[in-house]
Formats: structure tokens, sequence, C-alpha cells
């Protein structure tokens, strides 16, 4: 059988087809719309906001560059376009998964160093610093993504046929030192960092909370809009780890062991809890923020004209990670977090 030649049957290939085509549309509709409300207040970002919005670029490209072809090979049965598409699909997949999960451990970083002293009328982290943080991300994933193709690595199908990836069990002598090398500094230690700074910035909290319960500081909102951009924070790293690390897993199996006793059923499981990674951030900022979700419904979009969307003007701080405090009793706090 042809390698290219989905091992699903007809019915499994057309529903995840479907299932993809939906990953898709919610994926660049809630991203956009995240890089639009980002657009609108460009000259009023935040330096942490430019790392939520470049994560939003990343799901966004994954989305539009990968997925139309992922569906279009599930309803041929097939993988379409043969070594040239599948090396594209690989490379880009792997690009764009690198570069987010090293946006989400930079923006672990910096909100780690930005709750170390709240209160401080200085800026933190600046503009400058976030924006060469961004080019890096950017450059650190497209080197990754560079070496299966200088010899360093391989990328082929996947074994059920409708996907192509790191080719995981044909890595098993030759590649195996880049598999390592991958896992440990692209999730392993990614990983850590991000739940060592969470971990960090929820201790700095506690502490700074109990400190204005004793000296009977007006600084409890601080901690109240920062406690609900921590929950934020934490869910979209888990959420996105939690996808990746199912697929992790069985790849690492291919590696360590025989990847023909994991039924290709089985084996597509994964790789579509991965490919959702890209729908769960606006979704978790939908859900658990009054004021994105508040800006959402006012979006208006215009199908004539120059102006294809506009957003209310009331956008206030913090939007990109969509939390707003009351504006009536929280005028100190807003000037307080303008360093943050």
């Amino acid at each position: 059988m042809d390698m290219y030649t989905s091992t699903l049957s007809p019915a499994l290939d057309i529903g995840a087809g479907c299932y993809l085509l939906i990953v898709a549309v919610l994926s660049i509709i809630g991203n956009l719309l995240v890089i639009i409300m980002a657009i609108k207040k460009s000259s009023r970002m935040k330096p942490p906001e430019l790392l939520s919005v470049n994560l939003a670029v990343t799901d966004l490209g994954a989305a539009v560059t990968m997925y139309p072809l992922a569906v279009a090979s599930a309803w041929s049965h097939r993988w379409l376009g043969g070594d040239t598409t599948c090396l594209y699909y690989g490379l880009v997949g792997f690009f764009f998964g690198v570069a987010s999960i090293m946006n989400l451990t930079i923006l672990a970083i910096v909100r780690f160093v930005v709750s170390l002293n709240l209160t401080s009328p200085r800026e933190k982290i600046s503009m400058k610093t976030v924006k060469i943080l961004c080019m890096w991300i950017w450059l650190y994933a497209l080197i990754w993504a560079m070496f299966p193709i200088l010899g360093w690595g391989r990328y082929g199908p996947e074994p059920f046929g409708l996907s192509c990836s790191l080719a995981w069990g044909q890595m098993k002598t030759e590649g195996f030192s880049f598999v390592i090398s991958m896992f440990t500094l692209n999730l392993v230690t990614p990983s850590f960092i991000i739940f060592g700074c969470y971990f960090g910035i929820t201790i700095n909290l506690f502490y700074m909370d109990k400190k204005s319960i004793n000296n009977s500081k007006r600084i409890p909102n601080i901690v109240k809009l920062h406690q609900r951009l921590l929950v934020i924070a934490v869910l979209v790293s888990v959420g996105f780890i939690g996808c990746w690390a199912p697929y992790g897993m069985v790849s690492m199996w291919s590696i360590f062991r025989d990847s023909s006793t994991i039924p290709p059923e089985v084996r597509l499981l994964p790789c579509m809890f991965a490919k959702s990674s890209t729908v769960y951030n606006p979704l978790i900022y939908y859900l658990f923020s009054q004021h994105f979700k508040r800006e959402v419904r006012k979006l208006r979009w215009h199908c004539l004209g120059s102006n294809t969307c506009r957003v209310s003007n009331s956008i206030n701080e913090n939007n990109i990670y969509m939390v707003s405090m009351d504006m009536k009793h929280n005028t100190e706090v807003t000037t307080k977090l303008q360093s943050s």
C-alpha cells in the first residue's frame, strides 16, 4: 500500500476532515478577533500583551497554512501532493508548534518578572525587549524546523496516512539524538519553566494579598486583577501542553517500541487533539473574561466601505488578556498598572 494512502475507513476519514474544518474555522475566527482588538489599541498595548498577540499569530498561521490541506486529504482518503506537501506540512507544523511553546514560556517569564513588584511605578519589561523576544521566538522555531531538512531528524507521513510530521518511527537510530534534544528543549524544559513561573506568581500574589491585609494598604484590587490574569495565562498554558502531551507520548512510544502495535485509529486521536490547541486560547478568553466577551459582542462587521470592522473605544488596560476591572472603583489600580 502507498504510504500516502489512508489506513482508516472512508467514514473515519470524512469525520476527521469535518473535525479539522470546524477546528480551522473556530481558530481563524477566534484568533482574528484577538488580533483585531490588538490592532485597534496598538498605541496603548502593554509589553506582555504583545506576547499574547504573538501567540494568536502562531495559532492563526497554523490554521491557515495547514488545516485546509489536511481537510482536503482526509476527504480524498489519501495525502495530497506526495513528498513535497508532506515535507511542507511537517515543517510548518513543527515550526508553529515550537513557536507556540516558546511563546508561552517567554510569556510566563515576563509575567513572573512583572509580578515581583506590582506597585512599582517603574516599567519592568520594556516594549523593545518584548519585540526582541518575539523575534527570537520566531528565529528559534525556524532553526529547529530546518534541522530535519539539513539532515538532523526527518519529516514523513503519519502511520494513518492523512498527516505528516516528524518521522518518529524512522528516527530510532540516526535521528535519536534529535528526538531527545527536541523533547528536552522544546517540551520538558519549557513545561517546567512555565509551571515554575506561574507557581512563583501565585506565591507572590498570596504574600502581597496577605501583606495588604496586615498593613491595611489599598492594593487588593491589583492582586485581584493579576489573579484573574494568572488564571487565564495558566489555562492557556495547560491547554496547549495538555493538547500536545498525548501526541508526545505516542511519538515517544514509536521511538522506543514498535509503532505497529498501535492501531491507526488510536494514533489518529492524539494528532487530532493536538491540532485543536489553536482553538483554545480565544475560547478561554471568551469564557473567563467578561470584558473580552463584551467587546466581542460589540464588534460590528461591515462588508461595504473601507472599514472592515470596528471595535468600541472602551477597550481598557489588559484587554489582550481580556480582563478588566470596574473603573468606578479602580482608578487608582489602573494608574498603578501602567508599568505592568
